[in-house]
């Protein structure tokens, strides 16, 4: 095997593992707090809260994580952030307010170092005719998290109509196991292979200052001021399909008694669509790339106008099916129809495959346009995807399903009117060369 596909092929079983056990937390965060309020009444610590602060401080933490990429090189600085997510999913086992809180921002530092140092070593371990299959292979690798994690949790929660005390310990306890060894994968990462050697490996430390004006410049530049609105609606996208949606389905009581276990079902589903589109558009690479030279071919727009589509059938039957107070607890309402399981479930696949191709086409432009700076182009990225996520998680404890998906609307038209227009930029400066 190609050393550069090896080493893509091993972070992406590294990130798999390591968000096996945070994306099945996520998804099941609410459910979960919601069974050890029931257990123990002073504690109050919130899912959508933790989660906000987990993003929030994800986002204000991407400022700085370029200087620590460069001091500690990429390798290193995924190891931290990976311990980062261990010690959260550790905090569970004395659920307490304050660790949950903390442990949150704890995360959302982790989180800021271990996507950027990720975003530098899938580039620096890609060249222009690599990148779309590098990116849709790490992206279905990392997304086989959501079905492995959450098959667990579909057992697990078997006829169950309520997370009691032992089963809580059994699902930590898997989860905390499976992200430890998600972060000892990470020592064994061998050195990215770049032929112009850009990324500084040495520990050798850069201006912090320094490193902060340049992305602040490249934040304020015409391209990257478009691709912050596909951005943004994706860390939208993201906070919904991971901690409202599957949620939402739990707590719709109407649509049967396995609501609960209709959870991990829904995340199984969610991951099975990632993993396919991320499958799909890495073999669909070679064409993205042609159709950058003038070729005809399924280009990066393509992509994007299918997520669009498949994300709107899906906000749509979501608006028709599930009743709006579902997000925030077990009701008894129904929407314009008799909550239905099948739909609810086809729902969370049309999610999973429409986040995907809006991820796995982001992460191609930014290789592609940002090869020479990708340390503070996907700092940038998660920065407004994660300043997105944590203002959703806020806003989750108050508006209701219907509000929110009109917001996803919005959002996903801007974002995929934004992402065509930097697109065909790219597509132009191709043509030239």
């Amino acid at each position: 095997m190609d050393r550069r596909l090896c080493n893509v092929s091993l972070l992406g079983l590294s990130f798999m593992f390591v968000f096996t056990a945070f994306q099945t937390m996520g998804n099941i965060e609410k459910t979960v707090l919601k069974s050890i309020q029931n257990d123990f009444p002073s504690f109050t610590g919130d899912g959508y809260t933790s989660l906000a602060i987990i993003y929030g401080f994800f986002a204000l933490c991407n400022w700085i994580s370029p200087s620590i990429i460069s001091f500690a090189g990429s390798r290193m600085s995924m190891f931290v952030g990976a311990c980062c997510y261990t010690l959260f999913l550790v905090s569970f086992l004395w659920p307490t307010t304050m660790l949950l809180y903390l442990m949150s921002a704890l995360i959302g530092f982790g989180a800021s170092i271990i996507w950027t140092g990720q975003g530098t070593y899938l580039t620096l371990n890609s060249d222009s005719t690599t990148m779309s299959r590098n990116s849709g292979i790490f992206w279905a690798l990392l997304q086989s998290s959501m079905f492995l994690g959450n098959t667990f949790v579909f057992f697990v929660l078997h006829d169950k109509t309520n997370l009691d005390a032992s089963t809580r310990t059994l699902l930590f306890t898997v989860l905390i196991s499976v992200c430890f060894l998600g972060t000892i994968m990470f020592l064994v990462l061998r050195s990215p292979v770049s032929s112009e050697g850009n990324e500084n490996e040495q520990g050798i430390p850069l201006s912090v200052v320094k490193e902060m004006k340049n992305s602040f410049a490249l934040f304020l530049t015409e391209d990257m001021c478009l691709l912050n609105m596909s951005f943004f609606f994706t860390g939208l996208h993201l906070s919904f399909y991971s901690g409202v949606y599957s949620s939402s389905i739990g707590f719709t009581t109407a649509i049967g008694p396995n609501s609960k276990q209709l959870v991990g079902l829904s995340g199984i589903f969610i991951g099975v669509g990632e993993i396919l589109g991320g499958f799909l558009f890495s073999i669909l690479g070679k064409k993205a790339t042609t159709t950058e030279v003038g070729s005809k071919g399924f280009g990066h727009s393509a992509v994007i106008a299918l997520g669009f589509v498949t994300n709107i059938v899906a906000y749509g039957l979501i608006f028709i099916n599930l009743p709006n107070e579902s997000p925030f607890g077990d009701t008894s309402a129904k929407s314009f129809i008799e909550p239905n399981q099948y739909i609810a479930i086809l729902c969370s696949f049309l999610l999973g495959f429409g986040d995907s191709c809006f991820n796995t086409q982001i992460y191609n432009v930014i290789g592609k346009k940002y090869s020479e700076n990708s340390a503070p182009a996907m700092a940038l990225f998660k920065f407004m995807q994660s300043i997105a996520a944590a203002i959703s998680f806020f806003y989750s404890n108050h508006f209701g399903m219907y509000v929110q998906l009109s917001l996803l609307v919005i959002t996903l038209i801007m974002g995929t009117l934004s992402f065509f227009k930097v697109d065909k930029s790219l597509d132009d400066r191709y043509k030239e060369i």
